[in-house]
């Protein structure tokens, strides 16, 4: 990432005390007849089949989202659904999206002396990930580009330069945008092998979900892309 002119909020956020390795980004399911197969092994097989299938077709999970199963242990990523920014042999970015923080833009505006358009008041901050937790990300539609932006394709662009929220703060910003503090980092090969231990479904993000929908709604609107109902799958667990 370009460091002149980065976002940098001090101390609104703590550093949560696990973190994963940090990447630092440079530039059908077959019916089952009820009573044949004990619920929580058609889910295991389900989460093996489907990743393994998964992993098959694709290597590259940029621009996808990664939902996080309900056995998920680490604190930093219960109930959260992450959209991948960038993936490669390297390793992955991405930003928790379905995550507000006790923190509005307003105020976030006022600590990096900034004005926010009235209208924008009432827009909230998100917690994007355990790794450098004091800087801004900036997830908005294109075609607007700062300092240091990420395209990540033609729906979605990432930015960590300040000069973005210098552009809202002229209501001259991207049309729709999500800021975050901090990001998810994967080593090489990790995430690969986390979604093996079915720590994770993925699927084809849609924007839609990140800039349109209450951060409520985002996580079962992602499993809907799959065909799934979230609230079945953690019951299930919830009972094994």
């Amino acid at each position: 990432m370009v460091k002149r002119g980065m976002i940098i909020i001090a101390q609104v956020a703590s550093k949560p005390d696990q973190r994963p390795t940090v990447f630092r980004h440079e530039a059908e399911v077959s019916t089952i007849v009820e009573g044949q197969v004990p619920k929580k092994e058609v889910q295991t097989r389900f989460e093996a089949d489907y990743n393994e299938g998964a992993m098959m077709e694709t290597i590259n999970l940029t621009h996808n989202f990664l939902i996080a199963m309900p056995g998920m242990t680490d604190p930093n990523f219960l109930g959260s659904l992450t959209y991948i920014c960038d993936h490669s042999e390297q390793g992955a970015l991405g930003v928790v999206v379905n995550r507000p923080i006790d923190l509005d833009l307003s105020t976030l505006f006022e600590q990096i002396g900034l004005t926010l358009p009235e209208r924008l008041h009432d827009n909230i901050v998100y917690f994007g990930g355990p790794v450098q937790t004091e800087r801004g990300f900036v997830l908005h539609t294109p075609p607007l580009t700062f300092s240091s932006t990420l395209a990540v394709n033609d729906a979605v662009s990432l930015t960590t330069s300040k000069d973005v929220l210098e552009a809202v703060s002229q209501d001259a910003g991207p049309e729709k945008f999500m800021v975050s503090l901090g990001y998810a980092g994967w080593g090489a090969g990790q995430l690969e092998d986390e979604i093996k231990q079915n720590a994770w479904l993925s699927v084809a993000a849609d924007p839609q979900v990140i800039f349109d929908l209450s951060p409520e709604a985002r996580l079962p609107a992602a499993m809907k892309l799959l065909g799934i109902d979230f609230a079945s799958l953690s019951e299930e667990a919830g009972h094994a």
